[in-house]
């Protein structure tokens, strides 16, 4: 394993205890709602502070992109990271919910890591390098198309303007299904849909955290992940559309009969901006092999 990825195993698994010991105690947290229906807790702050400090032991040079703190520091290494993905799941004591950490290097993610702290289950993977579960690696389904697909979602409940046209998509997207799971950990989701679990997933509005570990599995697992348009940088839309790539490739067909998008730039196309060239942290130097002592 890439030591880049070793430390945030570390720093993932550090975090998770911590959010496991507090789940007895759900009830009694600090809950601040950041605005309509997006919340934030003591447990995910003090994860976040866990996961910065592990990373920043080994690479105190390096920037940080934290869905709690903020960008920090300007490096060629930046690590992307949502210390507890389904807060509102952990916050009703719903077993549903993980950290997720990239490494993204000069725009592009590198490393990527989904932890599901109750299950003990870990995914990784190194661009090029293929992705695993738990030591184990793992490869999207060999699903045909929508047909008896099982498919994973998520519903616009802080971007309500666009919530008419998500539902018209998924009236498009149901036809033909074995159905739709919305867990509520897009993250997670994610990491189902490069082990196999679930053949496809879609969903608007994301942040860069919420994607930026799960759509390296799902692509070193055999699958693909574009926009709604096919275009790849949904870092910066926060459009996902993933899956094994024929279910994929038929969940793209349909939802543009609904989405009004245009194809993908030429340049998008030939070149990939995949991982996207959006981090705040992707300037200066360049140190990221080899953690500080």
């Amino acid at each position: 394993m890439h030591a880049l990825l070793n430390i945030a195993v570390r720093a993932a698994r550090a975090a998770g205890d911590h959010i496991v010991r507090q789940l007895e105690r759900v009830d009694q947290l600090t809950v601040t709602e950041k605005r309509d229906n997006d919340f934030v807790s003591e447990v995910d702050k003090h994860a976040e502070r866990v996961i910065i400090d592990t990373i920043s032991r080994a690479y105190p040079a390096h920037a940080i992109l934290a869905e709690e703190s903020g960008a920090r520091g300007r490096h060629d290494y930046c690590w992307i990271i949502d210390p507890l993905d389904g807060t509102t799941n952990f916050l009703h004591a719903l077993p549903h919910f993980a950290i997720s950490i990239a490494v993204e290097h000069r725009g592009r993610i590198e490393h990527g890591l989904v932890f599901d702290p109750l299950r003990q289950e870990i995914f990784t993977a190194s661009r090029g390098g293929g992705a695993q579960l738990d030591g184990k690696r793992i490869r999207v389904s060999r699903r045909a198309g929508l047909r008896g697909a099982l498919l994973g979602t998520g519903f616009l409940y802080s971007d309500l303007p666009r919530l008419d046209r998500y539902l018209r998509m998924l009236g498009v997207l149901v036809p033909g299904t074995a159905g739709f799971r919305r867990a509520g950990a897009a993250a997670l989701d994610l990491a189902y849909v490069a082990s196999g679990r679930l053949d496809g997933f879609w969903e608007l509005s994301l942040k860069p955290w919420d994607v930026a570990a799960g759509s390296l599995l799902v692509r070193e697992a055999g699958g693909m992940v574009t926009e709604l348009n096919g275009g790849e940088d949904y870092m910066r839309s926060g459009d996902v559309v993933a899956g094994a790539p024929r279910v994929h490739r038929e969940m793209l067909q349909r939802l543009r009969k609904v989405a009004a998008v245009s194809p993908p730039a030429e340049e998008e196309v030939q070149g990939s901006k995949a991982d996207s060239d959006r981090s705040d942290g992707s300037l200066d130097s360049d140190d990221g092999e080899a953690p500080a002592h």
